[in-house]
């Protein structure tokens, strides 16, 4: 089944239940008002949800609505805890080479993570607010698990069993701020907010294209309405969605509504005759930057500027938008706050 969040003024939204087309919606509210409450009581809970997916695909529904990923918050609006994994050690790999630097060995042995904020979550089509065009607008283009409960030094291979729901996610990043080098995780200054997709998915939606806790389906990146990256998201995955629960549950248990993601989506480059060629793309603009930096000692491309505009999104073998897209727009705090009052008018 597919659940979204919709806007209803409060910080928590309203719960509903999404046809596989992205087309309907349901409200759940005789079932429960927030995903989190779901989370809490999966076993209960779940089952009941599953009926109306069932009845709004079949077009049995009995009080259907127009699905709009304008009106949805993010999936689950704040969350008890947001984990930033690094999945794709070519990402690393490639950030390194370009200064000069080696990735410490244990970086290839056992995942990286690092707490993000987690108490205010974007929408899919809210705006990228930044205070100012010299922090080094990035993006981040991810995929994000929900997890329920998971013991504390839970096994790998069992791990995977406790992935609820999956959605796509966008960390922004503020890279001129940025303290540290890139592996050794962010900050609350350069990693302040992130956006996730309209819908989120149970694995089975997913089908054969959810395997071993890889999504093998590529993730689609626009920038200023050009595809930047077509990044196949199984393919250099070095450590999979249950290493990485696993390892956030080494020390400590977690509790039902977890959220971790894969770091940037990142495929391995090629070199050819002292040449080097990233076919696939980008799903960040350092990692674009660090391409242009091996391949001519130099970075070309500048970050995202006020006005420009993100679109991510994956879709299956049938042309199908799995988690609906992430479409944002980068502007100013003044001008968000001249929009919000134009749409209140104030």
């Amino acid at each position: 089944m597919k659940l979204a969040t919709y806007k209803d003024g409060s910080r928590d939204g309203q719960l509903v239940v999404v046809s596989r087309d992205l087309s309907q919606a349901h409200f759940a509210t005789h079932i429960a008002n927030r995903l989190q409450a779901v989370l809490d009581d999966w076993n209960y809970l779940s089952p009941q949800l599953q009926d109306i997916s069932d009845a709004l695909n079949a077009g049995r529904a009995r009080h259907p609505f127009p699905f709009d990923p304008a009106q949805c918050m993010a999936p689950l609006p704040r969350a008890y805890q947001w984990l930033h994994g690094v999945a794709y050690v070519p990402h690393l790999e490639l950030l390194c080479r370009a200064g000069g630097l080696e990735l410490p060995e244990n970086l290839r042995r056992e995942p990286r993570l690092y707490q993000g904020a987690s108490d205010d979550f974007m929408g899919a089509q809210d705006a990228l607010v930044c205070g100012s065009e010299a922090f080094g607008i990035d993006f981040e283009g991810q995929l994000v698990v929900v997890t329920g409960d998971v013991p504390q030094g839970c096994a790998a291979d069992r791990a995977i069993d406790s992935v609820r729901l999956l959605m796509l996610g966008n960390q922004l990043r503020l890279r001129h701020l940025a303290p540290v080098p890139d592996w050794l995780g962010g900050s609350l200054l350069d990693a302040p907010s992130t956006a996730f997709s309209p819908v989120a998915v149970t694995p089975d939606e997913l089908g054969e294209d959810w395997s071993r806790g890889r999504v093998h389906l590529n993730l689609q990146c626009s920038w200023n309405g050009r595809k930047v990256g077509q990044c196949e998201a199984q393919t250099d995955m070095v450590f999979h969605f249950g290493q990485l629960i696993a390892h956030a549950a080494k020390t400590r248990r977690l509790r039902a509504g977890t959220l971790l993601g894969s770091g940037p989506v990142s495929n391995q480059g090629s070199e050819k005759k002292g040449q080097s060629s990233w076919p696939k793309g980008y799903s960040s603009i350092a990692e674009k930057r660090a391409m242009e930096i091996v391949q001519d000692g130099q970075a070309a491309t500048e970050y995202m500027k006020y006005g420009d505009t993100l679109r991510i999104e994956m879709k299956q073998g049938n042309g199908q938008s799995v988690f609906g897209a992430i479409e944002q727009e980068v502007c100013s705090p003044a001008d968000a706050l001249e929009a919000a009052a134009a749409a209140t008018g104030g």
